[in-house]
């Protein structure tokens, strides 16, 4: 396949001050230390008025003449000041921040991955509304690039995994939750409140209000509130309505935990005023710590895959998230394995399973215990062990099924091996789950 030349279409989600070309330019020739906190290139230099309001007007030129001011404040205390009136740190900071150094290192990430945009993947938009400031567009890039590198991983290791199993095992991979966790693990820790004047080593976000909190003093509490789930239209959601969501549903109009998506990229397509009200909800009520983390690790995944590749992204992927042990046997859950094992041995044309007793102690006992197996034919599909034989039929075709919906083939390699390079070898693709 044809290999993409990422400097040239990587632009339109990276500001002009955290572009690759830029960063090449600047080993070769560093500005002096003042010109580093200029978020926008400035032909003039403006004047500076210690007393000046720093509001939005809801042009671009607000950022320029904050970072200007900040250039040519004659001192430290002037300096403070403007940080603390800006939502987050300026770009030039992330050189200063001896944290953030140390989180580079740390992971070890790729050494053309710049400390500015490292800083950019800590600014959650509850933080900072201005796109080219937060982490939105990369944490949209990444959530694409875990989920295709998360489901090439379970499906062609696993092909014949239910739908209902496939779900949760993306979710014990890559879901906000174990998200959260990869950034406690790598000692991220968060800042009391956004801020320009905050260390760029610090996740920054806008926190929502606790639910043990009171509501204007009235003395309710948050969590006492009622809250009703919406989508994009203003209506109450599946879930709301009491309708229960299928597998067919949660595979064409889900996300890649199967989860429900409240609005999709059509609906800011047509009214492209909806990604403004989103983001101006997210700033006034604020996020959890939860989703904060997943917007960071979401976003470094794409910023890696933007300024270093995909092999750097995909090897940072294997470190990071697939390098963790997930147990695919406890993920099932089988409410009448005995009906479902039939359906699936008259569907594949094996013979009708039948239990035999294999061996058996102290039936007049206190504990008896009975081994039984599920045979199709001459061929032992499963065994399982209990202390009544109705037990033992149930775990013998329980774990027939596992055996049959855990086959992993020998030798795997996923679609995204071919863009590297490789060849490419068609993998087993299986009928799907028995439908009862």
């Amino acid at each position: 396949m044809k290999a993409l030349r990422l400097l040239r279409w990587s632009g339109s989600v990276l500001s002009p001050r955290t572009r690759p070309c830029c960063f090449i330019h600047q080993t070769q020739y560093r500005p002096p230390f003042a010109t580093n906190f200029l978020r926008f290139q400035s032909t003039a230099p403006i004047q500076y008025t210690p007393n000046i309001a720093l509001e939005d007007d809801g042009k671009s030129g607000k950022a320029e003449s904050i970072e200007a001011f900040f250039h040519n404040a004659p001192t430290q205390e002037e300096r403070e000041t403007i940080l603390s009136q800006i939502p987050s740190p300026p770009p030039g900071q992330a050189h200063k921040s001896a944290r953030l150094s140390a989180l580079h290192a740390r992971l070890m990430l790729p050494p053309r991955l710049p400390l500015e945009t490292l800083a950019r993947c800590l600014v959650d938009p509850s933080a900072d509304i201005d796109s080219q400031f937060n982490n939105s567009s990369l944490s949209i890039l990444g959530y694409d690039l875990l989920g295709l590198y998360t489901s090439e991983a379970v499906l062609c290791r696993h092909p014949r995994l239910p739908t209902e199993v496939m779900f949760a095992a993306m979710w014990a991979y890559c879901g906000p939750k174990t998200i959260a966790v990869i950034t406690r693990e790598w000692g991220v820790e968060v800042a009391a409140a956004p801020g320009g004047e905050v260390d760029p080593g610090y996740l920054q976000c806008k926190r929502v209000e606790a639910g043990n909190s009171s509501v204007d003093g009235t003395g309710v509490q948050v969590k006492e509130l009622p809250i009703v789930a919406t989508d994009s239209k203003g209506k109450p959601t599946f879930a709301e309505q009491g309708w229960r969501r299928g597998a067919s549903s949660k595979t064409i109009k889900g996300d890649y935990f199967g989860d429900e998506i409240q609005r999709t990229e059509l609906d800011y397509a047509e009214r492209p005023e909806l990604r403004q009200e989103d983001l101006q909800r997210k700033l006034e009520k604020g996020v959890t710590l939860e989703q904060a983390s997943t917007n960071f690790v979401r976003a470094l995944m794409g910023a890696i895959y933007l300024h270093a590749g995909k092999k750097a992204a995909y090897n940072f992927f294997k470190a990071h998230i697939l390098s963790r042990h997930l147990d695919f046997s406890k993920l099932f859950e089988f409410r009448q394995p005995t009906r479902d094992l039939s359906r699936l041995c008259a569907r594949e044309g094996f013979e009708s399973p039948v239990a035999r007793i294999l061996s058996e102690t102290g039936r007049k006992s206190r504990t008896p215990v009975f081994v039984v197996g599920v045979f199709a034919g001459k061929d032992k599909l499963g065994e399982g062990s209990g202390s009544s034989l109705d037990e033992a039929r149930f775990r013998a075709a329980v774990g027939a099924l596992k055996g049959w919906y855990l086959y992993s083939p020998l030798e795997v390699k996923v679609p995204s091996q071919a863009e590297r390079g490789g060849q490419w070898e068609p993998v087993l693709v299986d009928g799907g789950e028995v439908v009862v």
